[in-house]
């Protein structure tokens, strides 16, 4: 089969080259008129612009007519992504953008504003003295407290060589820093040697071209050190590339199919075998997933299982069994259409059950933080509660209701780029995956 770009990720949509419409037939504007629907479409419009009391903003309705098209779907892996979004979303695949050098995460319980969750040694925000734990408040002259975790991201970057002002509250204080954006590059790859000489490779994503040239790299390094026993960590990665997925499945086999393609005929075809390199890594092997591995990362967790290549061990995996095909649309935008499932070499279809694992246990690293709730008080009125041992206060909104969730705890993470940090006392998953290859 050929192998065409394709995406098999459960975030946001990868910016690749146009494919085209894959088995689909054209659709043109004289086909919207020759229906009483598409002419009923044509009219609102029109009426909209007509008659509508406020000002319509054109491009908006558009595009909210795009997404109500593929709402319609009632599939949520077949979306439109705006131009702006897949501008970064391009960045982020083709794995450099210009940058300051942190990772964000959102700031607010309801997934808005940003917080650094790292900063990486060598970077613009690095040397200026950002860290972990630093919100934004302003960017330029924005405020982006209450902003959307992409628009900070969009703000933050570009070209290389330019400035940007920040403003960011570290313990309630604000603080400006003059920052020049520097070229950074994702490296999805992160690795270390565990003790016993157990090799430990982490897979952040598939969300970038570069990931397959890392993994290599990673693998490479392995062996170079003489490592007989490895662990593969896929928990939290959501996808990316089918071709990466395919890639890094084949490092570890000689020869079977790794993934085959079924179309909306029911006719299935091989998209990935794995070929016998002389590169590939022929020691013991385990793999590590948890609720939030998805896609790509399923394919490669079911080919090793269904190939008796490696033990699975960790939590059922998330279940998105279809891939997309990315399409670029006239304004800037791309479209990702799923237009097939997937199979693993024993022709499991996946979707919506996910990859069980042949050893089960939980994943600890991430624990419910402590919260609560209630209602009672007057508008704006505050309340202080002592938890554990620090007084905690809360300000009611205009209901008079009030909420608190404590900072959810932050898996520590390397500074530098590529390199690994694990907590065996505190990660269940790994601590069993030691245990299983000793």
């Amino acid at each position: 089969m050929n192998r065409k770009r394709m995406m098999l990720v459960a975030g946001s949509l990868a910016a690749t080259a146009a494919v085209g419409y894959a088995q689909l037939g054209g659709y043109t504007q004289a086909d919207l008129t020759r229906s009483e629907t598409g002419r009923a479409f044509l009219q609102v419009l029109g009426e909209l612009q007509r008659s509508y009391l406020y000002p319509i903003d054109q491009e908006k309705v558009l595009r909210g007519a795009i997404n109500g098209a593929l709402g319609s779907l009632d599939d949520e892996f077949t979306y439109y992504s705006e131009p702006a979004d897949t501008a970064i979303d391009t960045q982020n695949l083709q794995g450099e953008f210009g940058g300051i050098g942190v990772t964000l995460v959102a700031a607010n319980p309801d997934g808005t504003g940003g917080k650094i969750d790292n900063v990486y040694k060598g970077g613009a925000a690095a040397e200026g003295g950002v860290q972990i734990g630093d919100v934004f408040v302003k960017i330029g002259d924005t405020d982006v407290m209450t902003s959307k975790l992409d628009e900070i991201v969009r703000l933050v970057r570009g070209p290389k060589g330019s400035t940007v002002n920040v403003t960011f509250a570290r313990n309630g204080k604000p603080y400006t820093v003059k920052m020049e954006r520097r070229q950074v590059t994702i490296v999805s790859v992160e690795q270390t040697v565990l003790p016993g000489d157990i090799g430990y490779i982490a897979l952040n994503t598939f969300y970038n071209e570069k990931a397959s040239e890392q993994f290599r790299a990673a693998v490479a390094s392995m062996k170079q050190r003489g490592v007989q026993k490895l662990i593969l960590d896929l928990r939290d990665n959501g996808g990316g590339l089918l071709n990466a997925g395919v890639d890094v499945a084949d490092q570890f086999l000689g020869s079977g199919n790794i993934v085959s393609l079924k179309d909306r005929t029911g006719r299935a075809q091989v998209y990935g075998r794995a070929a016998n390199r002389p590169t590939d890594y022929a020691g013991k092997l385990v793999v590590l997933v948890n609720k939030n591995s998805a896609s790509a990362s399923e394919v490669v967790a079911g080919a090793l299982q269904d190939l008796k290549r490696a033990t699975i061990i960790g939590e059922q995996t998330f279940g998105k069994g279809v891939a997309q095909i990315p399409v670029d649309t006239v304004d800037g935008g791309k479209v990702a259409i799923v237009n097939s499932a997937w199979l693993t070499p024993q022709g499991r279809e996946i979707h919506k059950k996910g990859i069980t694992p042949d050893v089960a246990v939980t994943d600890t690293r991430y624990t419910t933080p402590f919260n609560f709730s209630g209602s009672g008080l007057t508008p704006n009125a505050k309340v202080t509660l002592t938890v554990e041992g620090k007084p905690v206060t809360v300000t009611a909104d205009k209901d008079g209701k009030f909420t608190y969730t404590a900072e959810v705890k932050r898996p520590v993470r390397s500074t530098t780029q590529g390199e690994a940090t694990v907590d065996l006392a505190g990660d269940a998953i790994l601590r069993r995956a030691v245990e299983t290859l000793k």
